[in-house]
């Protein structure tokens, strides 16, 4: 297998209260006033993580970082990559690019200030980067960063770009060229689905879950997961949403760390800063731009 053939596990580190396109979550200016759980649950991530003896890609959403330096530092001292999912978890496509870039900026000068270190990563809140929203990677360069994990490259309910390159590609923009590392699918039924993270990894079974990676792997792509804080805390509080999104949102919670610590036994697993360290250069460049670029 080649270097890309690894996993990569991420968690986007967000409060229990940050589910997006529900009526009932809290505006941003709300946000302070909402009970939080992320402290206790992150740093029950983040014993595991040290007891497996891994180190992952933290998405960190930057109000997390400003109200909570502290863990910011935890995790960076631990050897976990810092990396930015943006200050106020704004779906790309409903903002717009001047209200995109201002965020996504701000949020990284944050957690750079908090932290110390370079923050090179970014990912958008739902992976919300569509053929709609074409000028996302020029904007990314131009906010300082140089990589990012936001293409979902198939129909997604929010987000989605189908057409876009299933394997790590590079975007050459004119603030600079971007590396991608899309959000891994696999095949079942005829279909393209992901099996690896969210309501998606509490929901199948845990043996799917490494059998699909495994196939994943043999591709020599790397397996990108994704977990969220909340998902290890099964007693936080409920956001009132329709039946679907209730199922999706909070099926399984309790079936999310005993997988977790079962895929760091029977998987490699490194992070997005590693994977770009050891070099991209040889990565496809792939033209996500429409004949006409509209802002």
């Amino acid at each position: 297998m080649g270097r890309m053939a690894t996993g990569v596990f991420t968690v986007d580190v967000e409060d229990w209260f940050h589910i997006l396109d529900v009526p009932s979550t809290p505006p941003f200016e709300e946000w302070d006033r909402q009970p939080s759980r992320v402290e206790d649950a992150f740093r029950r991530m983040l014993d595991v993580f040290a007891e497996k003896d891994v180190r992952v890609t933290l998405f960190f959403l930057a109000w997390v970082a400003r109200r909570f330096p502290a863990l910011v530092r935890e995790a960076v001292a631990a050897g976990h990559e810092l990396a930015s999912h943006g200050l106020r978890h704004e779906l790309v496509y409903h903002i717009g690019r001047d209200r995109f870039l201002a965020d996504i900026r701000e949020a990284r000068s944050i957690l750079e200030d908090v932290s110390g270190v370079a923050v090179r990563g970014y990912r958008a809140p739902g992976f919300s980067v569509t053929p709609e929203t074409p000028w996302f990677f020029e904007a990314v360069a131009e906010a300082g960063y140089t990589y990012d994990s936001s293409i979902f490259p198939g129909e997604r309910g929010h987000g989605g770009w189908p057409g876009a390159l299933p394997t790590p590609f590079r975007v050459a923009t004119d603030a600079g060229t971007i590396t991608e590392f899309p959000i891994s699918l696999a095949r079942m039924a005829g279909r393209d689905l992901y099996f690896f993270g969210g309501g998606y990894l509490r929901f199948f079974p845990y043996g799917l879950i490494r059998s699909k990676a495994q196939e994943v792997l043999a591709q020599d792509r790397p397996v990108v997961f994704y977990l969220h804080p909340r998902e290890v805390d099964p007693d936080h509080p409920r956001l009132p949403m329709s039946a679907k999104r209730r199922f999706m949102s909070y099926t399984g919670l309790r079936t999310t760390e005993p997988k977790m610590r079962r895929l760091f036994d029977d998987l490699p697993m490194t992070t997005f800063g590693a994977l770009l360290d050891a070099g991209t250069d040889d990565l496809p460049l792939q033209d996500l731009r429409p004949k006409t670029v509209r802002a």
